[in-house]
């Protein structure tokens, strides 16, 4: 795949096997955005784990400080008073089986994020075929199965975001975007990182994050020392 000439030109920026120091990084990731849009900022960190043992599979949910810069259509299954607080804290699409119909029938995704109240599971669970590959089905880890509808909406709005180890322990997230000021960037990658190294499974021998590294939507991966951050 041929790069394009600003990815060339802002590659040459980053020295491609020195470690950063977490501000380096984040100040590079900003200065090497090549997009005309207002990229993303994404962080991988890749973990040593066995994802087939249980207790190695991370999953969970995080608000970071400064949001993620994305807004995201919230739609949520819920009846009656949950439903009316669902509408009063600033979903997006609220209802209950007309809402699980219109996506059976129609095809219909017009959201990023699914919330419901745990007696609508069993109606949700009918869709797990075309929700669950989407990442969309509802969960009680992550917070989208609750009767507590209002906070959910409120911290998916905030720009709480999920994340979990793929088969190889790897984690990939968002961060923020290129236009937020370096220091919410760290900011949000300190509680992001923080969280990750509070969560490391008590069986875990030896060196628990191998590398992690930041990139902005089309730019270059920019390696941090994993030192810059208190264990």
């Amino acid at each position: 795949m041929k790069k394009s000439k600003k990815y060339v030109e802002a590659a040459k920026l980053v020295e491609r096997n020195k470690l950063y120091t977490k501000e380096e990084a984040i100040s590079l990731v900003k200065k090497t955005s090549t997009t005309k849009f207002d990229a993303t900022v994404e962080l991988a960190m890749c973990l040593n784990l066995d994802t087939k043992k249980a207790d190695q599979q991370l999953r969970g949910t995080i608000c970071l400080p400064h949001g993620t810069g994305k807004t995201k259509k919230i739609l949520v299954i819920a009846k009656a008073a949950k439903a009316e607080e669902a509408k009063a804290a600033g979903a997006d699409y609220v209802g209950d089986n007309d809402m699980l119909e219109k996506i059976e029938k129609e095809n219909w995704f017009d959201f990023d994020v699914l919330i419901a109240t745990p007696d609508m599971m069993p109606a949700l669970g009918k869709l797990g075929k075309v929700l669950g590959p989407k990442g969309l089905m509802p969960n009680p880890k992550t917070g989208t199965v609750t009767m507590d509808v209002k906070k959910a909406v409120e911290e998916v709005k905030q720009g709480r975001i999920e994340y979990r180890t793929d088969s190889f322990g790897n984690v990939h997230t968002i961060i923020g975007k290129a236009s937020f000021t370096e220091q919410q960037l760290v900011e949000n990658l300190n509680a992001f990182v923080s969280l990750i190294l509070k969560s490391k499974p008590a069986t875990v021998k030896g060196t628990y994050v191998k590398n992690m590294s930041v990139s902005t939507t089309m730019g270059p991966g920019i390696k941090i020392d994993t030192n810059s951050f208190d264990k």
